[in-house]
Parts: structure tokens; sequence; C-alpha cells
């Protein structure tokens, strides 16, 4: 699975407005700065989360960006549908719409397994986790393991 700025951009900004408790809009400026992040890319960003619902944005002077909703109904999974599209894809296909011939037929399952267990995080880790560092005890396992770490 690769991760692109975009994604990882609009997560850092997504989690900054799940700890701001101010209640009041954060302007896309302010977000930029606090996570040092390129500001135009990050306008483009915040307004795509827009499109899909994820964040409200009000104009004006006191303007800026909010959640749409609670942090603990936000999941990493909702933004990188928002921003990349499905979780898993083959060749630009859903791995459930892939036939192979054998020997290779069984392929089908291994992209099937392997949609199922990014689901497995991503669905199950919601913004207000993160921000509140304390992710659902699944995950912690698996990033507590050594060889997760490992560039392999």
């Amino acid at each position: 699975m690769y991760i692109s700025a975009q994604a990882d951009y609009a997560m850092c900004a997504l989690i900054a407005l799940a700890g701001s408790d101010t209640g009041r809009p954060v302007k896309a400026d302010d977000l930029a700065r606090s996570q040092e992040l390129p500001t135009g890319f990050l306008e483009n960003i915040l307004g795509r989360l827009r499109r899909a619902g994820l964040v409200n944005s009000v104009r004006g002077a006191e303007g800026g960006y909010r959640l749409a909703r609670s942090p603990s109904e936000i999941t990493v999974a909702q933004v990188m549908r928002a921003l990349e599209g499905p979780l898993a894809e083959v060749r630009g296909i859903r791995p459930e719409s892939l036939t192979y011939e054998a020997p290779a037929e069984r392929l089908q399952d291994v992209w099937v397994a392997t949609r199922a267990a990014l689901r497995m995080v991503l669905e199950q880790v919601t913004l207000a986790h993160i921000a509140e560092g304390a992710l659902p005890p699944a995950v912690q396992e698996l990033a507590a393991d050594p060889d997760a770490w490992l560039p392999h």
C-alpha cells in the first residue's frame, strides 16, 4: 500500500482539527503552519475533504475549517477513500472482480485478504483514537511487533 503525501497531509490536518477544542473554525494557513504543510496543497486537500463531507468550511474573517462530524465518527479509511478511492485495487480493478487462470487462480484470494487486512486497521481507527493517543488494542498489537518496523 502506498500512502500519498495528499493522504498523509490530510490526516495531519484532520487530527489537528480533532485536537482543536475551541469549537471555532481553524484557518487553512494556521493548520498548515501547525503541521508544517504546504498551504496551497493543503487548501486543495481541504476542498476535497469538504466535498466528501468530512470537513465544513466557514467563510469570513472568523472562518476556516472544522470537522463535519465528531472525531470518533471519522475513520482513517473514510479519509483514504475520499482522497485516493478504494483501499485496494489491482490494475485499477477491485480484487473481487478479478479472475486468474491456473496456477495463479488463488492470487485473487491474496488480494482480497490484503484488502481485508487494510480494512481491519483503517476502518477501526478514528481521528479521535489518533488525536487522543489511544489506538485500538489490535492496532497497538500490530504496531508493537518489532518486525512491523523493519523495511522489507
